[in-house]
């Protein structure tokens, strides 16, 4: 019995020194992980803009939110996530909308448990009535115009969401909506794009090496090649005047050299040598 008492004390003793060690960690622990808790970094993010209601913005405000909660509320329970998400909704018929729905959720009546059925919500009462249609129209009147291939892509990438197009007949858009020269160089290749993906990215390279080559162009085209004046020849030895300009212009001659006067040249009289006689001769001076 004594022996039974004597264990029994013993454990007590060992029950009692652990519970002490649990008790020091609990209260280190704050002070040991809290500074690295606090190092971490927090990713810079931009807010959502605020919501009034309008159909146009329903889409951009909650892929801001959505944006927003990923990159800075993972640690945010979903109540808190609601609450935030409301606090842009402002103005217009939003705000009473944004009351009816804070009033349910206090009174537990609301079908609202986390952000995404907010955004549901949010979806049915301001999103478009029959968004497929408006998507198509937009689809089929989207043009790549003055734009780049680029911006023409990231637009047809948008009106393309949520219209139900796909394979050949969203290819055959994308193509319709092509300037010409793009479309003829990609359905004329060797190996021309069979898929949607495939047109895009190149039609893309495509327009970029076209303005690429563009501005090469004009700017080759600004440097002017130096052309020797009209008259004048270019020899080895350096510049030479021509008869019928410079230094031999009609009616003038340097001492002792030719003038041209009616037709034939002759000469001025201070000459000297055997082609002044042949001249004389020919021009019937004599002999």
């Amino acid at each position: 019995m004594e022996q039974i008492l004597q264990y029994m004390a013993q454990q007590s003793e060992v029950i009692a020194t652990l519970q002490q060690q649990i008790l020091a960690l609990q209260t280190a622990a704050p002070t040991t992980t809290a500074p690295a808790l606090a190092t971490v970094p927090l990713v810079e993010a931009a807010p959502p803009p605020k919501f009034n209601g309008e159909r146009g913005q329903v889409v951009g405000f909650i892929n801001a939110c959505r944006l927003f909660i990923q990159m800075r509320m993972g640690q945010v329970g979903s109540r808190s996530r609601i609450s935030w998400v409301l606090s842009y909704v402002q103005g217009g018929v939003a705000e009473i909308w944004k009351d009816n729905v804070l009033d349910e959720i206090t009174k537990g009546t609301s079908a609202v448990n986390t952000e995404e059925d907010l955004f549901t919500k949010i979806q049915q009462e301001f999103g478009e009535f029959d968004e497929e249609s408006r998507k198509v129209d937009e689809l089929r009147v989207l043009e790549q115009g003055g734009r780049t291939v680029d911006e023409y892509v990231q637009e047809f990438k948008r009106a393309a969401r949520g219209s139900g197009y796909e394979g050949r007949a969203l290819v055959e858009e994308f193509k319709r909506g092509l300037n010409g020269t793009i479309r003829r160089r990609l359905a004329e290749a060797e190996a021309p794009p069979t898929n949607i993906t495939q047109w895009q990215e190149r039609a893309v390279q495509l327009d970029r090496n076209m303005r690429q080559s563009r501005a090469e162009e004009r700017m080759l085209g600004g440097r002017k090649t130096a052309h020797p004046t009209v008259g004048s020849t270019q020899q080895p030895g350096g510049p030479r005047t021509s008869w019928n300009t410079g230094a031999f212009r009609r009616g003038w001659a340097p001492r002792g050299g030719w003038q041209q006067r009616g037709g034939a040249p002759r000469l001025t009289g201070g000459e000297k040598g055997p082609g002044a006689m042949a001249v004389d001769r020919g021009q019937g001076g004599g002999g």
